[in-house]
């Protein structure tokens, strides 16, 4: 299988959507994120939603990608070759239920990997009167996929750092996953993926048995750097950047290792990795950027 970076600049047509209470409080008790700014309704300015919802609603367009894609020639047998690498994330400001989002994706950038090619869809989410609520850029390792020809693109990634740390983490903390952990983040999020809940697609794709979503693994890391070097006030959070390069087996225990801060004027770079039962790295390369003001979310 091949993969032209000529399909660079496809333009996925807007999916407009609402983001409501319910997606709000489920992705939270998804990860068992019981902050009460996501919960308590009865709060001033009501709830928000957790910053990591956006994986979730941009997930309908990327599964079905076929279906919203100027597509064009667009070889779309590779993308199930197609396994989650990277993930970059921006935010403006919280969502907040009731407010209507319009998302609007292209394919980003293209680029060979030395284990295939590594293509990166671009999302934007804007509020109703057009300003922007976050940027997703979300990259897929095409396994096996030779890129027939230069890189197009990916200049204009943002980029993740290869983060190099000596010593020891500066706190960690264990946390263990529940066996049916995938099943409640498939319900609750509404990302489907068989091989997070089916033993016998597991199986079929040569895996031991059924994995946990890498953006469960991330938002669980998030949870922790939120409430322990955010204070709990998720809008704080600006940005994130992270590889995904290992399994978590549901059943297991994974390590969240805060590595090191940087600070940088009003916002600290918090960089971290998260291990998984076997001490390897599930998540690599991870740096979320919060602000060292409070929010007034």
């Amino acid at each position: 299988m091949e993969l032209s970076s000529r399909h660079v600049g496809i333009h996925i047509n807007p999916f407009d959507l609402e983001v409501t209470p319910r997606h709000a409080m489920n992705y939270a008790a998804a990860v068992g994120d019981n902050n009460p700014v996501y919960f308590d309704d009865e709060r001033q300015g009501g709830i928000i939603a957790p910053p990591m919802l956006c994986v979730a609603l941009t997930w309908p367009v990327s599964e079905k990608f076929w279906q919203y894609g100027n597509s064009g020639d667009f070889p779309f047998d590779v993308l199930q070759r197609q396994v989650h690498y990277t993930e970059t994330l921006e935010w403006n400001r919280p969502m907040r239920p009731g407010e209507k989002l319009r998302l609007e994706g292209e394919v980003f950038s293209i680029a060979p990997h030395q284990a295939g090619t590594h293509m990166v869809l671009r999302y934007r989410g804007a509020d109703s009167e057009g300003l922007p609520v976050f940027t997703e850029y979300i990259g897929g390792l095409l396994r096996g996929v030779r890129c027939k020809d230069g890189a197009k693109g990916d200049e204009k990634v943002p980029p993740i750092p290869r983060y190099v740390y000596t010593g020891s983490p500066e706190w960690e903390q264990p946390i263990a996953i529940d066996p049916l952990a995938a099943h409640v983040y498939d319900a609750c999020a509404d990302i489907y993926f068989p091989i997070h809940t089916s033993v016998k697609f597991a199986h079929s794709v040569r895996l031991p048995r059924t994995i946990l979503h890498g953006t469960a693994t991330l938002s669980l890391a998030i949870r922790e750097m939120t409430n322990r070097e955010a204070g709990a006030d998720p809008g704080r959070l600006k940005a994130l950047g992270c590889r995904f390069t290992g399994m978590v087996i549901p059943g297991t225990t994974i390590t969240v290792q805060l590595l090191s801060r940087e600070v940088r004027g009003d916002l600290t770079d918090l960089h971290f990795v998260v291990l998984n039962h076997d001490g390897k790295k599930a998540i690599s390369d991870g740096c979320l950027t919060v602000s060292t003001q409070p929010s007034t979310g």
